[in-house]
C-alpha cells in the first residue's frame, strides 16, 4: 500500500535526495546540476550517503571539471552530448546554464526548480516513482521569465543508464506489421529514431530498452522507457566517449512550432521508465501494473466484453436486415459488444467520400440506426460505432461548405497528397472543433451508443494552423476533443485505432480503453505484433480478433486453433462474415470465445510472462496468478530439430504441486508423432521444483500451430 506523501523542502545547496519505491532506490545529486547518480535495487535510505561513491575522475585533455549526466544536459557547462534545451530569443539566450533554486520532495517524488535569469528561463523538473509498480515518471516544464518571446526548438528528457548495459532493444514496423523488435549492440555511438508522421506511428513506437548482454525474459538488469505522446517524437540512445550512456526522448518540434510568450510555459510529455532486475518480464509486469492502476480508467468495472466488428464481414455494404442477422448469429457465439464499422453515414459507399458528414445515411438506414441498435441490445449486446472525426474528404458536404477547415497550406498554393483519398481537419480551428464535438454528441445523445471505435487513417503532411506548423497543437487539440466528449458522455468507452496500431501510447490510453493493435488479423503475424506490444501494455487493452481463415491482409490461411489461441491472450473479438461459416467453424468460434470468458478474470488481471525458447520459431508465453498458470506454446515456423525442446517453468513455486492439463492441442498431433509424451494424454500432478528444473518434453509441432496448457495448484 502506498504511503502518505510527506513534503520536505530542501535548500538548494543540499547535495543528495534519495527516492524510494517498492523495490527500487533513485538517488539524485543536486550540485553542480541535478543528475540521477543511482537507480537500481532498493538500498537503505536511513544510512547516510558517502559522496565519495559519486566522485568522478577527470582525465587529461578534458575540461577541468567533471560533469555528471544531467537530467537537463547543458552545452554551457561543457556537456557535449545532446542538450536538454535548445532555442533562442532573437538569436540570443541559446545556451542557458541553470542553477537549482528549490527542491521539494516526498519519499518517492522530487520537484526541482532551476533558473537562468540571464537567459530569462526557468525549468521545473518533476520525478515520481510509483511506489507499487516502481515506474518512474519524468517531465520538464520550461517557463519564459524574460520580456520577449522565446523560440523553443527542443526540450528533452534524459536518463542515464548503467555502463554495463551493452545492448538495446528498439521497435520498428509498418502498417499491419507493428511492434517488431531488434536487438542491437550499444558499445559506441548510438541510435536515433524519429517519427514525423503526426501520430504515434506504426513505424516507430516511442519505446526503447537498454540492457545487459545476458539479460533475457527471466533475468538480468535493464531500463525500459516509453514516451507518452501521440504525435511526433525523437528517441535516442548515446554512448559518450568516456563510456557513459544515456537515453533521451522528446516531442519532436517543427521549425517555429513553439514560441513561448513572456510568463507562459511549455511542458514535455511524460517519460515513463522502469528499472528491472528480473529481465524483460520484470519490466513488462511493472508497466502492466502501472497501466492498470495509473493510466487506463474503465468507466465500468465489468469484464472487457467480447467484440464483434463488421468491417471484414461487410466493408461498405450496409443493409440493416443483414446486419441484424449477423448480430443474431454472433450473439449465439457469445459476443457481448457489436461494433458497426465504416459505411453507416451519408453517401459513404467507398473510401473516396463523405468523411466529415457525420449523419446517418438515410438511404441505407431509412429508419435511422435505432432498429439495428434495439435488435442488438435485445440480444444482450452493447452497440458500438466506428468514427474517424479528425478526417475530411474533399468529396463531402463539409468540405464544400468549409474548405478552410482543412489542415494544410493550400491557401499558399501548395497541394498536399491525399491519403486513402482523405485529408485532415484543423482541430485548432474552434469552428471545426465545435462542429465535431457537436456531431459526435448528437449521435451519442440520439442513439444508445456505448462504444466508439475512433480511427485515424492518415499521417499529417505539411500540417499548418494559420500558416504555422501544427503537429504539436493538433495532437493537443485531439486530446481536448476526446476529453470534451467524455465529459458529456462519461460512460462511453473509446478504442484508439489508427489504421490499426498507429496511435498506441500511455497518453492516449488515459482517454481511451482499448487499442486496435493492428489491421492484420493473420494470427501468425499477430504473434510477433502482440509479443512486442505486450512488453508495455496489458492484455485487456490489446484488441485481438479471430479473423476469417483466409487473412485479408496476408492472404494466408490460418488454422482455427492458432487463430483462437492467439486472440485468447488479449481483448478478444471476432471480425468476419459469420453467415458464411459452416457449423464446425461456428462451433469453434463458440469454443474459443467460451475459453476466453472462462479465463478472462485471469487474463485481464494476472501477471503476464514470456519464457525463453531455444528454437527461435517457438513462442512460449502466458499469464498467471497464485492458483493457476495459463500457457501457450506456439510453433511459428518449421522446428529446427526432430525432437521438441524441454519446457521448464521457473515461474512456478517450487514448494507447490501443479495439475497439468492440455486445454487445446493441434489435431495433427497424431500425424507428427508416433508416440505422444504421456502428460499430454493423461493428467499429471508434478511438483513446482521438478517442473522448474527438469521440465516437460514438448511434442513436435507443425509450423503455424498452437497448444494451450494449464498448471493448477493442487
Amino acid at each position: 500500500m502506498a504511503k502518505v506523501p510527506v513534503q520536505r523542502n530542501h535548500v538548494a545547496s543540499e547535495r543528495y535526495v534519495h527516492l524510494q519505491s517498492s523495490q527500487t532506490s533513485l538517488i539524485l545529486m543536486m550540485q553542480p546540476v541535478p543528475a540521477i547518480v543511482y537507480w537500481g535495487k532498493k538500498i537503505n535510505a536511513d544510512m547516510p550517503l558517502n559522496g565519495a561513491l559519486f566522485d568522478l575522475p577527470v582525465p587529461q585533455a578534458r575540461l577541468d571539471d567533471a560533469m555528471p549526466l544531467a537530467l537537463l544536459p547543458e552545452q554551457g557547462r561543457g556537456d557535449f552530448g545532446s542538450p536538454g534545451v535548445e532555442g533562442h530569443r532573437n538569436s540570443k539566450d541559446w545556451a542557458p546554464v541553470f542553477e537549482v533554486i528549490s527542491v521539494t520532495t516526498t519519499h518517492s517524488s522530487a520537484t526541482i526548480t532551476m533558473s537562468d535569469p540571464r537567459a530569462g528561463l526557468e525549468v521545473r523538473s518533476t520525478l515520481v516513482l510509483d511506489e507499487d509498480s516502481d515506474v518512474l515518471t519524468l517531465n520538464h516544464k520550461l517557463t519564459n521569465t524574460g520580456s520577449t518571446d522565446y523560440s523553443l526548438h527542443r526540450l528533452a528528457l534524459t536518463l542515464p543508464v548503467n555502463d554495463d548495459f551493452l545492448d538495446l532493444i528498439s521497435f520498428h514496423g509498418r502498417w499491419s506489421h507493428e511492434f517488431q523488435q531488434q536487438r542491437l549492440s550499444f558499445k559506441h555511438g548510438g541510435l536515433m529514431q524519429e517519427n514525423r508522421r503526426g501520430r504515434t506511428s506504426h513505424e516507430s513506437f516511442p519505446g526503447l530498452i537498454a540492457l545487459q548482454k545476458d539479460t533475457n525474459e527471466l533475468q538480468g538488469d535493464l531500463i525500459g522507457v516509453h514516451l507518452g505522446w501521440s504525435g511526433n517524437h525523437r528517441i535516442q540512445a548515446q554512448v559518450k566517449s568516456d563510456g557513459r550512456r544515456y537515453l533521451q526522448t522528446e516531442a519532436l518540434l517543427a521549425p517555429g512550432e513553439i514560441s513561448i510568450a513572456p510568463g507562459e510555459s511549455f511542458s514535455t510529455p511524460n517519460l515513463y521508465a522502469v528499472f528491472s532486475t528480473q529481465g524483460l518480464n520484470g519490466m513488462m509486469q511493472r508497466f502492466h501494473h502501472f497501466v492498470r492502476n495509473q493510466v487506463v480508467n474503465f468507466p465500468q468495472t465489468a469484464m472487457r466484453p467480447v467484440h464483434f466488428n463488421t468491417w471484414e464481414g461487410i466493408y461498405f455494404d450496409h443493409k440493416p436486415q443483414r446486419i441484424m442477422e449477423m448480430a443474431t448469429v454472433v450473439a449465439r457465439l457469445g459476443v457481448e459488444r457489436f461494433i458497426l464499422d465504416d459505411g453507416w453515414f451519408s453517401d459513404r459507399n467507398d473510401d473516396t467520400r463523405a468523411l466529415g458528414d457525420w449523419q446517418v445515411d438515410k438511404c441505407k438506414y431509412p429508419e435511422g440506426l435505432k432498429p439495428v441498435i434495439d435488435h442488438i441490445n435485445q440480444l444482450g449486446m452493447e452497440f458500438g460505432l466506428w468514427v474517424e472525426p479528425e478526417m475530411i474528404s474533399k468529396n463531402s458536404a463539409l468540405f464544400r461548405a468549409h474548405p478552410d477547415w482543412m489542415l494544410g497550406m493550400d491557401e499558399l498554393g501548395y497541394q498536399q497528397p491525399a491519403g486513402r483519398n482523405q485529408f485532415v481537419l484543423d482541430l485548432q480551428n474552434p469552428d471545426a472543433f465545435d462542429y465535431l464535438l457537436s456531431s459526435l454528441n448528437n449521435l451519442m445523445t440520439e442513439y444508445n451508443i456505448g462504444y466508439l471505435k475512433w480511427d485515424m487513417n492518415r499521417e499529417l503532411v505539411q500540417p499548418a494552423h494559420q500558416g504555422n506548423a501544427a503537429y504539436h497543437g493538433q495532437t493537443l487539440a485531439f486530446y481536448r476533443l476526446i476529453d470534451a466528449l467524455r465529459e458529456k458522455h462519461p460512460y462511453v468507452e473509446i478504442e484508439s485505432c489508427a489504421s490499426g496500431g498507429g496511435r498506441v501510447d500511455f497518453e492516449v490510453l488515459k482517454r481511451t480503453h482499448r487499442f486496435w493493435t493492428s489491421d492484420c488479423n493473420d494470427a501468425l503475424e499477430r504473434q510477433t505484433i502482440q509479443r512486442g506490444m505486450q512488453l508495455y501494455f496489458p492484455p485487456e487493452v490489446m484488441g485481438s480478433h479471430i479473423g476469417p481463415s483466409l487473412s485479408h491482409t496476408t492472404r494466408r490461411n490460418n488454422d482455427m486453433s492458432l487463430r483462437g489461441i492467439t486472440a485468447l491472450f488479449g481483448h478478444m473479438g471476432a471480425e468476419l462474415d459469420p453467415q458464411g461459416l459452416v457449423d464446425s467453424e461456428l462451433r469453434a468460434f463458440t469454443k474459443y470465445i467460451a475459453l476466453h470468458k472462462q479465463y478472462r478474470p485471469l487474463l485481464h488481471s494476472g501477471q503476464s510472462f514470456i519464457l525463453p525458447s531455444v528454437d527461435p520459431g517457438t513462442h512460449i508465453y502466458g499469464v498467471m496468478d497464485e492458483s493457476v498458470v495459463l500457457l501457450a506454446v506456439v510453433q511459428l515456423a518449421m522446428p529446427e530439430h526432430a525432437l521438441g525442446q524441454r519446457l521448464r517453468l521457473p515461474i512456478l513455486s517450487e514448494t507447490k504441486h501443479y495439475r497439468i492439463e492440455v486445454i487445446d492441442a493441434p489435431a495433427a498431433f497424431s500425424k507428427t508423432m508416433k508416440h505422444l509424451p504421456v502428460w499430454i494424454e493423461k493428467i499429471q500432478v508434478v511438483s513446482g521444483d521438478q517442473l522448474s528444473q527438469i521440465g516437460l518434453s514438448l511434442p513436435v509441432m507443425d509450423p503455424e500451430s498452437a497448444m494451450l496448457l494449464s498448471f493448477t495448484v493442487e
